[in-house]
């Protein structure tokens, strides 16, 4: 498992670009260039959160899994984040309420579930964005790599360098260009990178986000002037910059078009060779389509967590069958 520097020390010692990581290619995923890093001990799955009571067989599903795509072993190594015990609150309403979660390396966990249910909220609290709303807190642990990023000690910039975000509504800075965008992370570090070095890294996050050839030859122009879907990508290729540890993905495709809906949810499904990813989305569809892992949550409660296959054809709770069936939600 890889493991992330130390958070207590201030962001500016943090490195402006991590040294590459190796990555075990996903089953039904392209190979990687590099060679499979060798598999940790075995630890315990997921802890999936259910009631009392057998497990049911669901009624048939409203969403097709693509079954081929996903990997059908648990995972067998150390999650890359803990959540223990969480609870988000907003002035005196508590908007998350004892959430336990494992989130293990190179997987795509998406969190489904009715509006309001807590579910952007639960994920801001990854990265401590939640606590700069007004009057937000939040309680428990969030472990990465075992430390509490809630600890009074931790640097919160380097936090949101090793967990990086990306919002529904896409975020370029209007007043820089298109380089400058995906640049400006890497500003954060007093070791910044050379001026041909920033170019490189540039270019391989547009890469990665299957942006480079559209804009090429505009880098230098204006970001607003690119599409929803383009800037989306763009603030995509922004987080990637840093090479994160984890990526949190806010409903990413909510106000996109089918085509670049398409795109970024295969950029989600590469990802997973080299990082978590944790993807909150109302499309149920989508999550079958690229995430291996699925958690169901209603009222702020984590209902059940489960592989994707699993949690879509044999739910354990008779509300996450009712949700995805569509008999409410």
């Amino acid at each position: 498992m890889r493991v992330s520097p130390p958070m207590t020390i201030s962001a500016v010692d943090q490195p402006a670009v991590p040294p590459s990581r190796q990555s075990a290619p996903q089953p039904g995923a392209p190979a990687a260039a590099s060679p499979a890093a060798p598999k940790p001990a075995v630890v315990p799955p997921l802890a999936d959160v259910v009631r009392d009571g057998p497990p049911r067989p669901a009624a048939t599903p409203s969403v097709t899994v693509n079954t081929a795509a996903k990997p059908s072993a648990e995972p067998t190594e150390a999650p890359r984040l803990s959540v223990k015990d969480l609870n988000a609150y907003f002035g005196n309403s508590q908007a998350v309420r004892d959430i336990s979660l494992s989130l293990p390396d190179r997987f795509v966990t998406a969190i489904i579930g009715p509006s309001g249910c807590g579910k952007s909220t639960m994920l801001r609290c990854l990265n401590r964005m939640h606590e700069t709303l007004p009057l937000a807190r939040a309680e428990g642990q969030v472990l990465l790599d075992g430390q509490d990023i809630y600890e009074r000690s931790v640097n919160v910039t380097a936090v949101r360098q090793h967990i990086g975000m990306v919002f529904q509504r896409p975020t370029p800075f209007p007043t820089m260009s298109i380089r400058d965008n995906v640049a400006a992370a890497l500003l954060t570090s007093e070791h910044r990178p050379s001026r041909a070095r920033t170019d490189e890294i540039v270019e391989r996050a547009l890469r990665r986000t299957a942006l480079w050839d559209e804009v090429k030859d505009r880098l230098r122009d204006s970001a607003v002037g690119l599409s929803g879907g383009q800037q989306q990508r763009l603030c995509i290729a922004r987080a990637l910059a840093i090479e994160p540890l984890v990526l949190l993905l806010d409903e990413p495709t909510a106000s996109l078009d089918p085509i670049s809906t398409q795109k970024v949810e295969e950029l989600v499904y590469e990802l997973r060779r080299d990082m978590t990813v944790v993807m909150v989305t109302h499309n149920m569809q989508q999550a079958a389509r690229v995430s291996d892992r699925t958690a169901f949550m209603l009222a702020g409660e984590l209902v059940e967590v489960a592989p994707t296959t699993t949690l879509f054809t044999t739910p354990r709770d008779p509300r996450t069958e009712a949700y995805i069936t569509g008999r409410f939600g």
